[in-house]
């Protein structure tokens, strides 16, 4: 069975431009692919908690040195991973935090980010495991002027990073929707989000 995958990492839980832009993609994928599973993490809502140092030590433990102390600080992380390692696409939706990802989407990343489930090392090189075929993030802003070459693109830490982050776990197909300029007007604001649903629809 087919699964969609998605994050929610906006704080707003109510009126948040990127999850309406991802419930048209939702919407669009359960309709091209009948019978999918969708499974949805709400990662602003204090349910993954920022990594601690026991689940560091848990990461780098083999697994036969596994104190019940350590079991129990990975088990969110193996959780997570299982998800991500069952879907078949990944959706993110991430708005613009002060350049960056939200907290609360690092703190997911940090849990599924992992030596050995998710990339491993050897000779010198790294090399992604996991086995999500294709990842779809919509990203908003603020304001205009973030994309590739516009006059903020500078500023833009969000789209570069999760490319790469996506990239260096093995997911090689990785497509980005942007909303821009959620601040302005009502009339600007609803025909940029009308555009990325509208890619939403011809990408699901």
């Amino acid at each position: 069975m087919t699964l969609l995958l998605r994050i929610n990492s906006s704080s707003r839980q109510s009126g948040s431009h990127s999850a309406a832009v991802a419930d048209q993609f939702e919407a669009s994928f359960r309709q091209k692919h009948p019978g999918c599973r969708v499974v949805t993490r709400n990662v602003a809502d204090g349910s993954i908690p920022i990594i601690s140092q026991a689940t560091i030590e848990g990461f780098y433990t083999a697994p036969e040195a596994m104190s019940s102390e350590l079991v129990e600080a990975t088990a969110l992380s193996d959780r997570l991973i299982s998800e991500l390692q069952e879907a078949d696409t990944l959706l993110i939706a991430a708005p613009i935090y002060n350049f960056s990802v939200p907290a609360a989407l690092k703190a997911w990343i940090d849990q599924i980010v992992r030596l050995g489930h998710t990339f491993f090392y050897d000779a010198g090189a790294f090399q992604g495991l996991a086995k999500t075929r294709r990842a779809v993030v919509i990203c908003t802003f603020g304001a205009e002027g973030y994309l590739e070459g516009q006059p903020f693109a500078a500023a833009n830490f969000v789209q570069p990073y999760l490319r790469f982050l996506l990239s260096f776990l093995g997911i090689e197909d990785i497509r980005f929707i942007s909303v821009q300029g959620t601040t302005a007007d009502p009339a600007t604001v609803a025909r940029n989000i009308e555009a990325a649903k509208q890619e939403c629809r011809l990408a699901a």
